[in-house]
């Protein structure tokens, strides 16, 4: 870190926004999945204002903010830690699409919430900035420092620009991920749709050839499933195998 501060302070600031541009840009174009693109989002947000901790939270459902990035290790809380908009400090500045700088003191600010898990909420100084699209709030950024830190102008809108620039790359990567989510959940549906399909005619058989009630089929189903460890899909598949089997090979002796 202090190898980067020091080019950092050898730059102009020109230079070094051109450079944060690039770092953007690159992010922005390139086909890294959604939790890299977090990943490089907070380590330049981190190179930006030499943090001590940086947290990304993402829109998740209606009105809810989910923590999906860490420059601290937070595995048990990443895809859980949850916040509403308008909630703590990080939900007002959804809300608002406002960035809120915090110098000092930065959990005693009364829109503050503090998660016990977080050792960040117990952080001297506080840097909140939305993460933007198409004029609504998808995320924000947090930057935190152990001790007192004056948020300096060039810091706020450089946090800023990256919330803006990034926030497009970020809400196609939320849709991505949603769409997968969709998908994935269509064809759990069609599964548990042809596993019922089988299990009922499998029990038709079942009461058919054994004289069975509906309940005892599906009983003994159920009990054979548990006894050989095997799913109630593939039981009911080899069931009408059996069957259709059967048939055929009654079919053949009638010929």
């Amino acid at each position: 870190m202090a190898v980067v501060e020091s080019l950092e302070a050898e730059m102009t600031p020109e230079m070094f926004s051109a450079s944060v541009l690039h770092r953007v840009s690159g992010i922005v174009s390139s086909q890294l999945s959604l939790d890299q693109m977090l990943g490089e989002i907070v380590g330049l947000a981190a190179q930006v204002t030499s943090c001590d901790a940086c947290l990304v939270y993402l829109v998740e459902g209606e009105g809810e903010f989910v923590l999906r990035a860490s420059l601290v290790p937070h595995v048990a809380d990443l895809g859980n830690l949850r916040m509403k908009i308008g909630e703590g400090v990080t939900g007002w500045v959804a809300e608002h699409q406002s960035p809120v700088a915090l110098s000092s003191k930065a959990a005693e600010d009364p829109r503050s919430k503090i998660f016990p898990t977080l050792v960040e909420d117990t952080y001297e100084a506080f840097l909140s900035v939305p993460l933007v699209n198409r004029g609504a709030a998808i995320g924000v950024i947090n930057i935190h420092h152990r001790g007192p830190h004056e948020h300096t102008p060039q810091e706020i809108s450089v946090i800023a620009f990256i919330g803006e620039q990034i926030g497009s790359a970020i809400a196609k990567s939320l849709l991505e991920e949603e769409n997968a989510r969709l998908a994935e959940e269509t064809a759990e549906m069609k599964r548990q749709l042809e596993m019922r399909k089988s299990v009922e005619r499998a029990k038709g058989i079942l009461q058919k050839r054994h004289n069975m009630t509906e309940e005892e089929a599906y009983l003994r189903m159920r009990n054979e499933s548990r006894r050989l460890r095997r799913p109630m899909k593939e039981l009911a598949d080899a069931i009408i195998l059996s069957e259709e089997l059967t048939r055929k090979d009654n079919g053949a002796a009638n010929d």
